[in-house]
């Protein structure tokens, strides 16, 4: 059962050691595997190595195994290894001889390699999407929201009013960023690595043009050497793109729990999205937004893991490369999961009233005062110091109603603007 078998038993602990969880982990690679062995077929009747009536075979065969995949029905025993032995075992149980000319020209390495390149290159573009999402429901809550001050930290020290609208956009706009790398990490993962082999290529004369084509990839991987070495490279550029973005959402979910605490007040959630405590019944807990706080500083340090277990191997394979797959695919599972929660929670939003007259808020506006003298002809270091001595002496009267109109600011958040600045991803 194991593609590698020259007819002799392996000792038991150490395939169990060797192969490890990859059945599980494997499953979410599957329908992108059988999705380039059906390509690789292609491409196999394209140059001679099988007829056109075992192309047809083959396609057939694999159709059945991408169906049962589709209906949850396909299962990877403790028999095979992993997904491509069990996928072989299949077509050959299937389709006799023909099945076991699947792999002709191919090596697990470029097989799991291209599996992997499909998967990232498809889950990017679905958290790319799902940001878009998440990205214009917290816009639509900056519209709704725009008029509603909010008192803004420095130090978590009262600083300057900001606003409910300032605040939303402001992630918004952080996204942004987020998803410029996410795109450039897509750029890197559209890329046909099939036909590498083991590292070094084959004798077979494939054409690899076909497959790219078969597979929708836009370019070719086209240096085999080179083609072995993105593994792990394309994993820690995708754990650096997906840290920037789970940067953003842990610091918001971190400004959430903050604002719904008590001490602050300034939001809330319905009931039925926060936990309570088994011993105090007044508790109402941010329990959601801590888990995506969590979770998300979790995926921050995936790129040190990826960077270690890569960092001086040499060029060819290497076995140390089965341990990439396991955390970043649970990482992109947790990405979608995190945004789609996210999203979901953030959208029954509860902002309150704050009454920005309460004596702790009294300094709010010190720096409006100091420019509405600037204003009227005073220097800027001799109206810091006037106010500042009201501060002191306790006798500063705040002024509530100036206005900051310019671009960016509480009364001018060009939330159109962003909007359109969200990229595109032929555009980035």
């Amino acid at each position: 059962m194991k593609l590698w078998d020259k007819g002799f038993s392996i000792n038991k602990k150490i395939e169990l050691f060797t192969v490890g969880n990859d059945r599980e982990i494997d499953m979410h690679i599957a329908k992108y595997d059988v999705e380039a062995s059906r390509a690789h077929a292609v491409m196999l009747e394209s140059i001679g190595i099988i007829t056109s009536e075992e192309l047809i075979q083959l396609k057939s065969g694999l159709k059945i195994l991408a169906d049962s995949i589709d209906a949850g029905t396909f299962s990877i025993e403790e028999s095979f290894e992993d997904v491509h032995s069990k996928i072989e075992h299949e077509l050959t149980k299937t389709l006799g001889e023909v099945g076991k000319k699947i792999h002709t020209a191919r090596s697990r390495n470029d097989q799991v390699l291209v599996a992997l390149q499909l998967y990232y290159k498809e889950n990017l573009e679905i958290i790319n999407s799902k940001t878009k999402t998440f990205f214009d429901t917290l816009l639509d809550l900056a519209e709704t929201h725009k008029t509603q001050l909010l008192p803004g930290y420095t130090h978590l020290q009262v600083a300057m009013p900001s606003s409910f609208g300032l605040w939303f956009s402001a992630y918004a706009e952080l996204l942004i960023d987020d998803v410029y790398v996410l795109n450039a990490v897509s750029k890197i993962t559209d890329q046909n690595v099939l036909g590498s082999a083991a590292g070094y290529g084959s004798s077979f004369p494939i054409d690899r043009n076909i497959t790219t084509k078969e597979l929708g990839f836009s370019t070719l991987k086209y240096n085999v050497v080179a083609a072995q070495l993105s593994r792990g490279k394309s994993e820690r550029a995708i754990a650096s793109a997906l840290g920037g973005l789970c940067n953003t959402m842990a610091r918001f979910a971190m400004d959430i729990c903050l604002y719904m605490s008590q001490n602050f007040g300034f939001i809330t959630f319905p009931d039925e999205l926060t936990t309570g405590s088994s011993i105090m019944p007044h508790k109402k807990n941010p329990d959601v937004f801590e888990l995506i706080r969590g979770k998300c500083n979790k995926i921050q340090a995936l790129h040190s893991e990826m960077l270690l277990i890569t960092n001086n191997l040499p060029s060819g394979y290497h076995r140390d490369f089965q341990l990439l797959k396991e955390n970043i695919i649970n990482a992109f599972e947790d990405v979608k999961d995190i945004l789609d929660i996210f999203n979901y929670s953030i959208q029954q939003i509860i902002v309150k009233d704050i009454d920005l007259t309460d004596e702790k808020y009294q300094y709010l506006f010190t720096v409006d005062s100091i420019n509405n003298l600037v204003v009227e002809g005073m220097s800027f270091r001799e109206a810091y110091q006037k106010i500042g001595g009201e501060v002191q002496a306790k006798t500063y009267k705040p002024d509530l109603g100036k206005e900051h109109s310019h671009i960016g600011s509480i009364h001018n958040l060009c939330l159109d603007d962003i909007r359109a600045k969200f990229p595109i991803k032929d555009q980035s």
